[in-house]
């Protein structure tokens, strides 16, 4: 019989070599020929797309092209390359030496993707020497509200309350624990920086002294918030407004050298646009800035309607082009509709190996739905169908 087999990493190659007893040393060949690759670019001169087109055919992969790219009544098009690794690799090496209509361009841009989408693994260092390693075992990110006004009550906590909260998080799995002071949810109050410190600081210095060897991050969109929680002991700062809502924080975050969190941010008047040019200029500006280790958010739910939210989800793997690990924070918004802790961990499943880290609320019950995920994707092709 004649079956299809899902194949969705160089790992699933593996295992079907083994079955199949292949010579182990064609796998350095088989595993860059297994799975196809789809990558869009704009504004492709339209020779060049013809030109690519043609010569993917050749290797055995394949571009989508605008129609009139044939008859040249049309300037530029847009493209999808369809192709294996190394049908693409073949492709740059063909055009290494071309210069004319915007291939060398294309050259290294192709190459720099091809570089970025292999990375898996980030060693992320804070000022206090702790380290996290970042890689396809989705870790968890634990939520902790200083606020009276979070849109999910239960994670509000108080002074009183936080080294409790924290510890039941660690205990259940929470790789970091991300504490906040002022609510960023639709219609939220707005709080002076001296009353985000004086929510935020007593718990941030008790869960310091309490978890010494814990990574703390520290949500906020405030510079002088973020230089007094480095200060105070806090390991990555989380902002989500993409440093758009005060000046000063790229600055900042280079003079405190601590990891940080650049969100996608979107108000509720403006189209989605594209999330990686967005992307490609907010880390130029921090990489100017001289910030050094940086963790993408495409901030779910940030002024964005449900189906942006989803086809953000759907595309997660496109930010694996800045070479960079991704969080994403979905935990009981309203993107996934009424049944909002359903939808949460059913978006945890989907997620899991794809990003590195995930910002949740419930960390038991997430870190379940992430090792279910886990163990199917990673079991052997044992049965006969």
């Amino acid at each position: 019989m004649i079956y299809p087999l899902n194949i969705e990493n160089d790992n699933d190659v593996k295992k079907v070599c083994e079955r199949i007893k292949t010579d182990p040393r064609a796998l350095a060949y088989l595993v860059p020929k297994s799975r196809v690759l789809h990558f869009y670019a704009e504004n492709i001169d339209y020779r060049a797309a013809g030109f690519l087109k043609q010569e993917l055919l050749a290797r055995g992969g394949d571009v989508i092209v605008t129609k009139h790219v044939i008859d040249g009544k049309t300037e530029t098009s847009d493209i999808l390359l369809m192709a294996t690794v190394s049908q693409l690799r073949s492709l740059r090496e063909k055009i290494k030496a071309m210069d004319i209509w915007g291939i060398k361009d294309f050259r290294e841009e192709l190459s720099r993707v091809l570089h970025n989408i292999n990375l898996h693994e980030w060693k992320i260092i804070s000022p206090t020497g702790h380290k996290l390693i970042l890689n396809e075992h989705t870790k968890l990110m634990a939520i902790i509200n200083l606020t009276p006004d979070s849109f999910y009550a239960g994670s509000r906590v108080n002074e009183s309350e936080i080294l409790s909260k924290a510890e039941k998080f660690l205990s259940e799995g929470a790789a970091v624990l991300d504490v906040g002071a002022e609510s960023t949810r639709p219609g939220s109050t707005k709080i002076t920086e001296n009353e985000e410190l004086e929510r935020l600081l007593p718990g941030l210095r008790l869960l310091r002294r309490e978890f010494p060897d814990v990574i703390i991050s520290v949500d906020t969109y405030k510079p002088e918030v973020a230089r007094i929680s480095a200060n105070e002991g806090a390991d990555i700062i989380n902002d989500i407004s993409g440093f758009v809502f005060t000046e000063g924080m790229p600055e900042v975050i280079s003079e405190l050298n601590i990891p940080y969190v650049l969100s996608h941010f979107k108000t509720d008047d403006e189209p989605l646009g594209s999330v990686n040019e967005y992307f490609a200029g907010k880390l130029e500006t921090l990489r100017l800035s001289g910030v050094q280790q940086i963790i993408i958010d495409p901030g779910l739910g940030f002024g964005k309607n449900v189906d942006e939210n989803f086809a953000l989800i759907k595309n997660i793997e496109s930010l694996k082009v800045f070479g960079l690990p991704v969080l994403v924070g979905h935990s009981r918004k309203r993107l996934t509709g009424p049944e909002n802790f359903a939808g949460t961990l059913a978006v945890t499943a989907l997620l899991s190996g794809r990003v590195s880290i995930l910002r949740v609320h419930d960390i038991k019950e997430n870190l379940q739905a992430l090792r279910i995920a886990r163990e199917i994707m990673n079991v052997s092709y044992e049965l006969s169908f």
